[in-house]
Parts: structure tokens; C-alpha cells; sequence
């Protein structure tokens, strides 16, 4: 079924590039114009936290409830937010835990999405083969379409 609204799922994690992504994100949900409403979804993915052993006397508290969370958050999704309301496009932000790559995967089949924008690693090429990249991962394992930005 033909639909011009589409889901849009962008990786965000404050990077350039991933302000680049979020930008192009935005304008590629705008191009549906006012009539075929296009959505955003904005997905900060932050790594697991280790699990409490005896040894943790006091374990610390995730960082989305540190007390200096919400600038934190509001600068991560500054770029991402504002070229959103610029546009007048609807945006859903949320922050999750766990490997990056599994759950951008996982968000954007739960969402149903099309696209998957997500800014290139810029790690170099000795690094990007050791380690492999989120991008890299996202593009071979996503079940939609997966845009990379450079």
C-alpha cells in the first residue's frame, strides 16, 4: 500500500553527525508536506548499566535520573527539536538502554517505521573493522530502509 507519511526513526547522540542525520530527518518527513503528516522518532541510546555486585556499596543511578539529567537531554536533543518545531513536524524523543544498534533495530520495527537515519560512525578504517560500526550494524540488520548520512 502506497502511504506518503512516514515513520522516521533518527539515531541522536550529540555527535555532528548525528545532528546531521536528525536535519535531514526532519526534511525528509517535511517533504510529505501538511496534508500526508510524516512523524519523527528521536532515539538516544545509552549503554547498559553494569549490574550491582556486593562489592557496590552505594550503585550509581542511571543517568536519566542524575540530577543534571535534563540539560544533558536538552542539549542531546537540542538540534533535533528545534529544526522539528521549525518545520512543524511531530516529534517523539526517548532515551533507552542496551547495545545501539539492537535497539534502533528494535524501536523501528516496534514503531513500524520506514527509514532508519542514522549519522556515518567517522571512526577511522583500522577502527571501524576491529570494532564494526552502530551504522554499519543498523544498514546489514534493519528490516526497513536505512539512510546514513555523511
Amino acid at each position: 500500500m502506497l502511504t506518503l507519511s512516514k515513520k522516521i526513526l533518527v539515531a541522536i547522540d550529540g555527535s555532528p553527525q548525528s545532528d546531521k542525520a536528525a536535519e535531514e530527518a526532519v526534511r525528509l518527513a517535511s517533504i510529505s508536506g501538511s496534508k500526508f503528516r510524516s512523524k519523527v522518532y528521536a532515539i538516544l541510546v545509552l549503554p547498559n548499566m553494569k549490574t550491582s555486585s556486593f562489592a557496590d556499596f552505594l550503585p550509581s543511578k542511571p543517568p536519566t535520573e542524575q540530577p543534571d539529567w535534563q540539560g544533558k537531554r536538552d542539549r542531546l536533543f537540542y538540534v533535533v527539536e528545534k529544526v522539528a518545531a521549525d518545520a512543524g513536524v511531530e516529534l517523539e524523543a526517548m532515551v533507552v538502554y542496551g547495545d545501539p544498534a539492537e535497539e534502533l533495530i528494535a524501536v523501528a520495527e516496534e514503531n513500524e517505521c520506514d527509514v532508519i537515519v542514522i549519522g556515518s560512525s567517522g571512526k577511522g578504517r583500522v577502527k571501524r573493522t576491529l570494532l564494526g560500526s552502530v551504522s554499519t550494524k543498523v544498514a546489514l540488520h534493519a528490516h526497513c530502509s536505512v539512510y546514513i548520512v555523511r
